[in-house]
């Protein structure tokens, strides 16, 4: 097993609290966690049928079954179990009892929040991360392989090709958690809105324009918005508010989490095919800022991250706040850093008046230097850029 970064978190807090919460995309790596974590603790999945049967038409007597507590498994499929919880762990007052996974954010989330209140510990588990590929030593050498592969971890288990396991993972996704999630009568148009976010991945998110091009309202487009992001598949990125007397954009920037997953709904073949392909820049973009998110969530800490635009297009890809201080990072996927990289970084220092603010720089070249404006790191570096900013 690859060493998940979460784990100690995960541990820690079962040691706090009655009941945790790991929540991620299907096929994460969510069930090998809990269960490497707490090996002699009972295990139920609720994906079973006579199992989910059991859990829903007589609750009380399902949890009966496991008196000192058990890992419960895509706890969204069962959510009559949430009240039962409550009960239980109230009365028995024991950290650690209940670690419960669910790969639809929305559907635990809005069970946890009204049942397990002060009771529960929420962790967010994503695809493996460059940090622990590295540790590991599984770590692709190019970025272009780190983009078309992805992060899922059964593709690190087995030998099975991108090209093979992502149709039958995103078929998995439409035909049972969209459902699960929301009544979606049209897949296929579903499907379309899916490939169409897939193109704007990096980009900034026009609903009106995603709705027009789908042929489906305005609503319904931020509904199935709200499904991506409640299926950990997208990420918005809010603009900051910073605007040192300057007009910014409102519009929120849209993230794949995992480019293995865009490059397949992009219908992208091979590795090489991205050295060349439009959506180069937005899909590297897209690998920094999905590894800024999991180094705060692996961590168990919200990801504080936001873009900077004003109207006149100046732009910083990615604003990391802390405290108060803001850290500007740019992305660039070029194997070549010149002065014209230092461009928006150089107006953001200059209009900020932050003189004494750390500045980063992010490339899809090999080098580590330190110059004038910001520290550049490449990308197989990230590790160490995070441990300077996050």
């Amino acid at each position: 097993m690859i060493a998940r970064i979460l784990a100690s978190k995960l541990l820690a807090a079962a040691r706090q609290l009655p009941v945790v919460a790991v929540t991620g995309p299907r096929q994460s790596g969510k069930t090998t966690l809990v269960k490497n974590v707490f090996p002699g603790k009972a295990y139920v999945s609720l994906e079973d049928l006579d199992t989910r049967e059991f859990a829903k038409s007589d609750p009380r007597g399902f949890l009966n079954n496991y008196p000192k507590g058990a890992i419960l498994d895509e706890i969204q499929r069962a959510p009559e179990l949430f009240s039962y919880l409550q009960t239980i762990v109230d009365e028995k007052q024991k950290p650690g009892m209940f670690i419960l996974t669910g790969s639809q954010q929305f559907l635990v989330m809005e069970n946890l929040s009204q049942t397990l209140a002060g009771r529960v510990r929420i962790l967010n588990l994503l695809p493996f991360s460059l940090e622990e590929l590295k540790a590991a030593g599984l770590c692709p050498d190019t970025p272009e392989k780190v983009i078309y592969r992805g992060m899922y971890p059964r593709l690190f288990d087995t030998k099975i090709s991108p090209r093979d396991w992502y149709p039958d993972y995103l078929l998995t996704y439409l035909e049972r958690d969209v459902r699960l999630i929301k009544n979606v009568g049209d897949l296929s148009t579903f499907q379309k809105f899916l490939k169409l976010c897939a193109a704007r991945t990096g980009q900034m998110l026009n609903l009106s324009s995603l709705a027009n091009e789908c042929a489906i309202t305005h609503n319904t487009a931020k509904a199935w918005m709200g499904v991506l992001e409640a299926s950990f598949l997208i990420h918005l990125l809010r603009p900051h508010h910073k605007n040192f007397n300057k007009r910014l954009v409102k519009l929120p920037k849209l993230y794949f989490y995992d480019t293995g997953l865009a490059c397949a709904l992009l219908e992208i073949e091979n590795e090489k095919q991205l050295k060349t392909y439009p959506l180069r820049g937005s899909l590297f973009e897209t690998l920094i800022i999905s590894e800024l998110i999991k180094s705060r969530l692996n961590r168990g800490l919200p990801p504080h991250f936001y873009f900077w635009r004003d109207k006149t297009g100046h732009e910083i890809d990615c604003v990391v706040e802390q405290r108060n201080s803001l850290t500007p990072i740019e992305i660039k996927s070029s194997q070549t850093i010149t002065a014209d990289s230092f461009k928006n970084l150089n107006y953001w220092t200059r209009i900020s008046g932050q003189k004494k603010t750390k500045a980063f720089l992010v490339y899809a070249g090999d080098a580590v230097q330190k110059r004038e404006t910001a520290e550049v790191f490449s990308w197989k570096e990230i590790g160490t850029l995070l441990r300077k900013t996050c």
